[in-house]
This record gives structure tokens, C-alpha cells and sequence, in this order.
């Protein structure tokens, strides 16, 4: 089958979100899609405000009156758990978001040493131990021990950003002193000398308390919702030693066919396969390269090289381990990392992820039910809107129908290129071809046994019928800055 994931949130959702996912159901079953990303359910510190990533306690699905209430941003435990089983009902795998880097909203402070580091250079100390108060006791009094009665202090953390002394509030990154030593963990990305450090109170994984507390997490977990994969948040900043243990425990434990799905954030394909290797191939990995090249084709147009778009990708690369997608909650705009595909090129780029070969394709909430939001820039309020992709359900429905059997390219202008699924059995596959400039077209021989034959643009974007010779030929053609999907017409 041909596998879509969808990213079912964005980072400006309000609303019930598992209600209303669970009500999408049976819509997105019928546009083929096979699984859905979640947001994390985990109660934050930020209580309805939070997103999922400033993670308080683990347990709390959505279940105490914890950080200012009950339900989450997204709903109830009840109405997750639910959402779940309303997917499995039609068919859809729920790969839940999982955030094991660090903790926010600490119960109580301790009194604990530390040394400030350089943020630009981890390694470098700029200052000598001293002694802080800090926020990274974890006791959970809205739980009261329910499910697991761990209590995080610092021997669990190893940094923290936020300290306090001689009555005054310290900003910077500073590493905590515990038994596990003085100095970073080294099996993690080496960006800023070492990147260990993200945010918050940052998990000590050499505690070997805390490794069996993640264990016995997830094992709650996955039992409590009966997920079928994780998402993991910002693999840069952890162990991968902690990693590989953490997840051979799920896949040889827990559930053998739990699928893993990483976020190990790099511009350069070369130092996600590193990781991947790394991780003996146990997680697949996002194309944030691909990413960069479907950004940066919408912003240069006609100026580039469309001939060149897979080059430096994950599905060029490893494409086994690779998930492509055009936009995420982190690329879209008024966000950190906002590199945002205009609007033009998504259809172009959809097309790609979609209806190539070897590709496990991510499609994202708001291109496919759009959204509006607003938020602050320099203290002024700014307004977004993203309209939905058009031809996005189309294209969906061509991955099920069409997109099959061996792939052959023609890549081989730099405005105009295709690509043929040469199908399976008596069962033709498509044509795509897709122009950043002007109107294009492609020569292309489809073979004897599909001699005087009629194609239509599946899309709807040509309208004439197109006819092959008595050997197999035609001439394929596009509007300009468009997509079309030749398919083939029953006689």
C-alpha cells in the first residue's frame, strides 16, 4: 500500500483537536491516508497555552487538575484515547509525539551546584562552580503518585537555563553538577560545541533510574492508548546511546512493530545517515534537505534548476528511512525555523512526495484543511492565512490509484521535468510532469503495449486528451508553474 502519514495539527490549532480528528476519520481514510502524526498529549507547563513541548508531567494525558486544569490544549485523556480507536477503526495508524529531552514547570527548588557554559560553545566555561537555587524537583501533587510514584530531582537533569541567588534571577545555560559528573554527555550532535542543552530542565539519560523510568513510560503508554508509532522531538540534544537501548526495549519488549520516526533536524543528508547509522538503522528520520530544496525552488522559480530537486535528499540518500514533507508546525510562517513554501510550488512539490516511487510522504494539516492565525512580531500582531492546496485530495487519491509499479525519470530540463510509474500487470501506472516557468512538455515512449492510447490530466489542469502513436509515443505537456498527472483512459 501506498503509505501517507498526515501531520494533524499546526502550531496555532486551538480547538478540540482529538475530537475533531476523530470525526475526520473516515474523510481522511478515503483520501488514502494510512497514518496520523498526533501532537504530544502529555499535560505542559504552560497549561492550554502549551503545545505539547513544554513538558510537565508524562502520566498526565489530560487527566488531573494539573497547571491550571484538566484537559490539555488538544482535549481530555478520555478523548485521546478515543481519537485512537476512532483511527483504528477505519484503518489509521496514530504515531503519537513523544518529547524525551527535557522538563518545565518543576514542583519545588532545590539547592544544587553549577558552572555557566558559553551558549555559542558548550564546552567552554565561563564561570567557576557555584551554589543556586533551581527549579527541578518534579513531584506531581495533582497525580498523587498515580501510575508512578518517580520523583525527579537533579540527579535526573543535567542543565537548566533559569537560576537563582543572593535573591536574583540568572539567565544562561548551566550545567548542573550530579553524580553523573560534571561535563556533557558526548553522544549527541556537536553543533555549539556540544548540543546536549536545548531548553528547560534537560534529562540526565546517564541516570540509569531515569532510563528504567522511560521504560516503564512508555510501556504505560503505549498499553494506556494502544499507539502504533512514536514521532521523537529534537534528536540533536539526546543520547543516542540512551536512544538505541530505549527503543530496541520498545521494539523487542513492547511492540516489534512500532514505528519510529524521528526528528533529527539537519540541512545536510550526510549528518542525518551519520545518525541513522548510528542508530543501526532502528528509526526513520524526516527530510528536512528535501524540505529546503522545495523552499528554495518556490523562492528562486523559474531560476531554478528543477532537474536538480531530489539532489542532497534523504529520499535520494537512504530513501528506506526517509519521510518527505513540504511544510511542518516548525517551517510555517512566524515560527522559529519558518521556511515556508510559497503557495505556487506546493502542488509541484506535493506532487513529488507523493506519487514518487520509493517515498513515505508527510502531507500537512493546513494544506489540506487550511488555517488561520495570528500571533506577535516586535509587538505587533500579525495575521496568516494559509489557503488549502486545491489539488491536494487529487493528488492523494493519484498515490492510491496510479502511483505504482517501476519509476523512470526525465530529468533532463532544467523548467520542465517527469517522471513515468510504469504501473503493474495490465494496469498502467501515471505520467507526472511538472514546470516552475513556462508552459513545458516531455517526448516520452510508454512501450508498444500502450499503443494508441488516450490520456487525461487526472488533475484537471489540461483539458485536451492526449494520444499515443502505433509504437507508444506521445507528447506530454503542462501549464506553466503547474503539475499534471496523465492517466490512462479505458477504451
Amino acid at each position: 500500500m501506498n503509505g501517507v502519514i498526515i501531520q494533524y495539527f499546526h502550531w496555532y490549532y486551538k480547538g478540540k483537536l482529538w475530537n475533531e480528528f476523530a470525526e475526520n476519520a473516515e474523510y481522511l481514510k478515503s483520501l488514502g491516508i494510512s497514518a496520523a502524526w498526533l501532537p504530544p498529549a502529555t499535560k505542559c507547563n504552560l497549561g492550554l497555552e502549551g503545545r505539547g513541548y513544554d513538558i510537565y508531567d508524562l502520566y498526565d494525558l489530560g487527566e488531573f487538575d494539573q497547571k491550571g486544569g484538566i484537559a490539555t490544549r488538544y482535549g481530555t485523556k478520555e478523548e485521546y484515547v478515543n481519537a485512537i480507536e476512532k483511527a483504528h477503526h477505519h484503518g489509521i495508524a496514530v504515531y503519537a509525539d513523544i518529547v524525551l529531552n527535557h522538563r518545565m514547570g518543576a514542583d519545588e527548588d532545590e539547592k544544587i551546584k553549577v558552572h555557566q557554559v558559553d551558549e555559542e560553545d558548550r564546552n567552554k566555561i565561563i564561570s567557576e562552580p557555584f551554589e543556586v537555587t533551581a527549579q527541578t524537583k518534579f513531584t506531581f501533587p495533582g497525580r498523587q503518585g498515580k501510575y508512578s510514584d518517580f520523583i525527579w530531582d537533579y540527579q535526573c537533569f543535567s542543565g537548566i537555563d533559569i537560576v537563582y541567588k543572593d535573591g536574583g534571577e540568572q539567565t544562561g545555560i548551566f550545567k548542573i553538577h550530579n553524580e553523573y559528573g560534571t561535563e556533557w554527555t558526548d553522544d549527541v550532535s556537536h553543533q555549539l560545541g556540544n548540543y546536549d542543552y536545548l531548553m528547560g530542565a534537560d534529562v540526565e539519560y546517564r541516570n540509569p533510574h531515569v532510563v528504567q523510568e522511560m521504560k516503564n513510560w512508555i510501556k504505560w503508554y503505549l498499553e494506556t492508548t494502544k499507539a502504533d508509532g512514536l514521532r521523537l522531538d529534537a534528536l540533536k540534544h539526546l543520547s543516542s546511546d540512551f536512544l538505541k537501548e530505549w527503543i530496541t526495549y520498545i521494539k523487542t519488549e513492547l511492540n516489534p512493530d512500532c514505528y519510529i520516526l524521528g526528528e533529527f533536524w539537519k540541512d545536510d543528508v550526510k549528518k542525518i545517515t551519520a545518525f541513522s547509522d548510528k542508530m543501526n538503522d532502528l528509526i526513520s528520520c524526516f527530510d528536512a534537505p528535501l524540505h529546503y530544496n522545495f523552499f528554495k525552488a518556490s523562492e528562486e522559480g523559474k531560476a531554478y534548476d528543477l532537474s536538480r530537486i531530489l539532489e542532497g535528499s534523504l529520499l535520494e540518500e537512504k530513501p528506506v528511512f526517509s519521510v518527505s514533507f513540504v511544510e511542518n508546525h516548525d517551517t510555517q510562517k512566524l515560527q522559529a525555523l519558518e521556511s515556508t513554501v510559497r503557495d505556487w510550488f506546493k502542488p509541484i512539490a506535493y506532487a513529488i512526495i507523493l506519487l514518487s516511487e520509493d517515498a513515505y510522504p508527510c502531507i500537512f494539516y493546513p494544506d489540506l484543511f487550511g488555517a488561520e492565525y495570528t500571533d506577535l512580531v516586535d509587538g505587533k500582531e500579525v495575521s496568516v492565512t494559509m489557503p488549502k492546496i486545491e489539488a491536494l485530495p487529487k493528488l492523494l487519491i493519484a498515490r492510491q490509484k496510479f502511483a505504482i509499479g517501476e519509476q523512470i525519470r526525465y530529468f533532463d530540463h532544467p523548467d520542465c521535468i517527469a517522471w513515468v510509474r510504469k504501473g503493474i500487470d495490465e494496469k498502467f501506472g501515471c505520467v507526472t510532469i511538472i514546470s516552475n516557468g513556462d508552459e513545458g512538455f516531455k517526448e516520452i515512449d510508454l512501450g508498444q503495449e500502450n499503443a494508441n492510447s488516450k490520456f487525461k490530466d487526472f488533475l484537471g489542469h489540461r483539458t485536451e486528451e492526449i494520444t499515443t502513436d502505433e509504437t507508444g509515443k506521445a507528447v506530454f505537456s503542462v501549464n506553466g508553474c503547474s503539475v499534471s498527472v496523465w492517466i490512462k483512459l479505458q477504451p
